[in-house]
């Protein structure tokens, strides 16, 4: 059995290697009990080595705070590029699509020029926008309060909306990824707004740079088992990604 010494030697390295811990993990690879784990997790995170999470550890800290939309639009702007460029390549002639808020949501808005009809369902302002100069796109802009940090609207005006119709994919971006509580954002009500978007949809696609996975906001929207595809970049831990596909989740990763 490991020593106190070498049980943290393991943790910090297993944490600097995939940015996250797991207690059940840990409690089977070094054969001790979740009670144990949890301590030495406390002692580090005193020690201001890690940052305890629900059923594990983080090496940041898993909380986030809302930011402005212009603000977070120069946050991995290369990687969300490519991203966008990426799931755009998904969508097929005479396709119907949901597209939520976010600034991955307008480079992939950015990335759209079908050459035939194109349906766009979308709860982002700035997306209906970057998309109403296309001949061949129809835009259904989705109604209710306007949520400013996204430039977005929410609430159950465009929960009504939803309920009545069915397209093929959802392009979803999320301010956090945990393998454990799933996606995440900072608001409740747009939490809610996307919910009625993955129920809405046949395959939820979530583009997410690497620096979102093991974050949380204060908002569920779902669980790991509701989303078909994760479009990232490189900066994702390997490890990560046999996790995520280890659940049926398909894994596309662009590369700069």
């Amino acid at each position: 059995m490991k020593s106190i010494t070498e049980r943290h030697q393991y943790i910090l390295k297993k944490l600097q290697d995939a940015g996250f811990v797991n207690v059940q993990d840990l409690s089977n690879e070094m054969n001790v009990s979740h009670v144990t784990i949890r301590k030495d997790l406390k002692l580090l995170e005193d020690k201001n080595l890690l940052f305890r999470t629900h059923g594990g550890g983080s090496k940041t800290n898993p909380y986030i705070n809302d930011k402005p939309v212009a603000e977070k639009e120069q946050l991995h702007a290369d990687e969300k590029h490519l991203i966008a460029r990426a799931a755009a390549k998904m969508i097929g002639h005479n396709d119907s699509i949901i597209i939520a808020s976010g600034t991955t949501m307008l480079a992939l808005a950015r990335s759209i020029n079908p050459e035939k009809h194109l349906t766009v369902i979308t709860s982002a302002l700035n997306v209906s926008l970057e998309l109403s100069s296309h001949l061949h796109v129809d835009v259904l802009q989705l109604g209710g309060q306007l949520r400013q940090n996204s430039s977005s609207v929410m609430g159950p005006y465009a929960e009504q909306i939803l309920a009545d119709v069915s397209c093929s994919m959802l392009f979803l971006g999320v301010d956090g990824i945990d393998l454990e509580m799933g996606l995440t954002t900072t608001s409740l009500m747009e939490a809610r707004l996307n919910q009625k978007m993955i129920d809405a949809a046949q395959i939820t696609v979530v583009l997410a740079d690497s620096s979102k996975f093991g974050k949380r906001g204060l908002g569920k929207i779902c669980g790991l088992e509701q989303i078909q595809h994760i479009i990232t970049d490189s900066g994702i831990a390997p490890s990560t990604i046999k996790l995520l596909e280890d659940k049926g989740i398909n894994v596309t990763i662009v590369e700069k």
